[in-house]
């Protein structure tokens, strides 16, 4: 009788009811939430689902990201092994090239000054590294954070792990992609504040064509140049760019639609779940990492606001021939932004069509982000 007692009291004390802290909780409570605005709200459910699960994973069973050299038998938790490609840099890359085999740069060919636009909503970025360095973080530290302007995950993940800056890269990462799926909710009332109902009524002239030589010649150009000035972005910028040019080059077809469909898919999965699962509840409920979200937001709201106010420029110099709006979609979250811009535009007029206009600078923000942390890692003699 006592063997059949002392059984069932080892497995009711193995169970996580006997393990889990306050903060666990609070975390799995999160998770939900998260769960609940991906499916429920539909807010970037490709992001946000695997992210919350790995934050729902991690807080039930925290061995799950149990590294290998504190374990007892030398084989790590299961998403350990996910997250060690991530401080590789080898998921954001990827996720780089299938975002460049999604992507149409005709409007950013077509218009060439959206390279303006984009490098105006990185202002975001400096002012948030200024920020942290004013609230105690290290200058490294401090160049990880700010990325999260940017609202672009697998670059903030890449510069964090460059910089030897994997302690905080939990909540930067899960920073940079809440803001990504945020960009619906955060965006329009910055660029409703910074505009008038006239401006966004404002139509745009359509874009000229452009032709398959033009969108074949500029991923190879833009690695060349961009690669040669700062050559640390060449693993993001580089797939980017090669992913691009499997769409536009018309003579890999399955290679294209590998990468910008099954692979970029797998990517997702493995990085998102391995980003949420950085969020246990003892690295993540602390005031360093309230630090990093606040400044996150303010980065990304900093970004938004340079943007349209570069945009309302670029309205007054061309005589009112540029919507402001377009400006927001400088950050690189793509196409989220660009369809952000679409939508506050056809609020103040239903017949306005901003989408492939603001896609310009949308693409421009995306390599824009890759520049800075280019830029950053140049700074910090990292290669």
């Amino acid at each position: 009788m006592s063997y059949i007692v002392d059984t069932l009291g080892n497995l009711v004390h193995q169970t996580a009811f006997f393990n889990l802290t306050v903060g666990n909780y609070v975390m799995i409570a999160v998770a939900c939430v998260f769960l609940y605005l991906a499916i429920a709200k539909e807010y970037e459910p490709l992001l946000l689902v695997p992210i919350s699960f790995g934050m729902l994973l991690v807080n039930i069973y925290p061995d799950i990201m149990l590294s290998i050299e504190d374990s007892a038998n030398g084989v790590g938790g299961l998403l350990h092994y996910f997250y060690l490609m991530d401080e590789w840099a080898i998921l954001p890359s990827l996720i780089f090239m299938g975002v460049g085999a999604m992507t149409d740069f005709g409007p950013l060919i077509a218009n060439p000054k959206s390279f303006l636009l984009g490098a105006a909503a990185q202002f975001g970025i400096f002012t948030a590294y200024l920020g942290a360095m004013a609230m105690g973080f290290s200058d490294k530290a401090a160049a990880a954070i700010s990325i999260i302007g940017g609202a672009d995950g697998p670059t903030s993940i890449f510069l964090a792990g460059k910089l030897q800056q994997t302690a905080i890269m939990g909540p930067i990462a899960v920073a940079a992609y809440s803001y990504m799926s945020l960009v619906p909710i955060i965006q329009p009332p910055i660029m409703k504040l910074l505009t008038t109902e006239e401006e966004r009524k404002i139509k745009m002239e359509q874009l000229r064509p452009v032709s398959k030589l033009e969108k074949i010649l500029f991923p190879i150009i833009v690695t060349i140049i961009v690669s040669l000035i700062l050559p640390t972005t060449a693993p993001l910028v580089g797939m980017l760019m090669l992913g691009n040019l499997f769409r536009e080059s018309g003579v890999v077809r399955q290679l294209t639609e590998t990468a910008s469909n099954a692979l970029m898919y797998i990517v997702v999965i493995l990085l998102g779940t391995s980003v949420g699962a950085t969020t246990s509840a003892e690295a993540f409920l602390n005031w360093e990492t309230v630090g990093i979200v606040i400044l996150g937001l303010i980065a990304f709201s900093f970004g938004t606001a340079a943007g349209v106010l570069f945009g309302k420029l670029m309205c007054k110099v061309t005589g009112g021939k540029v919507n402001p709006l377009i400006g927001s979609a400088g950050v690189s979250a793509v196409p989220m932004a660009a369809r952000v811009s679409q939508k506050v535009g056809a609020e103040a007029d239903p017949t306005n069509f901003l989408l492939m206009h603001a896609m310009g600078p949308n693409v421009a923000g995306v390599i824009g982000t890759a520049v800075a942390a280019g830029t950053f890692m140049a700074i910090f003699g990292v290669m």
